[in-house]
């Protein structure tokens, strides 16, 4: 009786595993915008209440009108830097679903530079371009541009920081 031919080998290809993916440097920037987002909001707006969303765009914070408006637009604020950590967070979880090699340095690097960044374009545009308010307008008015510095030099440190952090951790 003849043999019947191989329909499925029993030999196997040897395969190469894969490299791990990178790491999502953009989830963990994202992330830190977020989350930089959310102290500004939480700490200086609320707790300390230096300033609001619109306090030095003639939105007055010593009436009650202009306070609920002031507020509601810090509830927009703290929503948009909701969405902005949710989205960082996704992303982080969907490269490690991914493969993606856990590196420590690289995500707290990215978080840090994000809370830079945050700090930095927030200062640039709210504060110096647009004059919606500034750093801490409980103090007299003379002083409201010495404050506005400050948060710049924070998110340059901030950046720094994270960058250093980032690229000393290994690929």
């Amino acid at each position: 009786m003849p043999a019947e031919p191989a329909l499925l080998s029993t030999q196997t290809v040897p395969t190469t595993p894969s490299p791990p993916a990178p790491f999502p440097t953009r989830a963990a920037l994202l992330l830190g915008t977020g989350l930089g987002g959310f102290v500004d909001g939480i700490v200086l707006h609320q707790i300390l209440q230096w300033d609001h969303s619109a306090s030095s765009a003639g939105v007055p914070v010593d009436t009650v009108e202009g306070l609920k408006l002031n507020t509601f637009l810090d509830g927009l604020f703290h929503v948009a830097t909701w969405i902005m950590t949710v989205a960082g967070i996704a992303l982080v979880w969907r490269g490690a679903r991914r493969g993606v090699r856990s590196v420590r340095g690289k995500l707290v690097g990215g978080v840090l530079m994000g809370f830079g960044l945050f700090n930095l374009v927030e200062g640039l545009v709210n504060h110096q371009l647009l004059g919606l308010h500034h750093v801490k307008e409980t103090a007299p008015p003379d002083r409201w541009l010495a404050w506005d510095p400050r948060l710049l030099a924070s998110g340059l440190l901030l950046l720094g920081l994270g960058c250093v952090i980032s690229r000393k951790a290994p690929a």
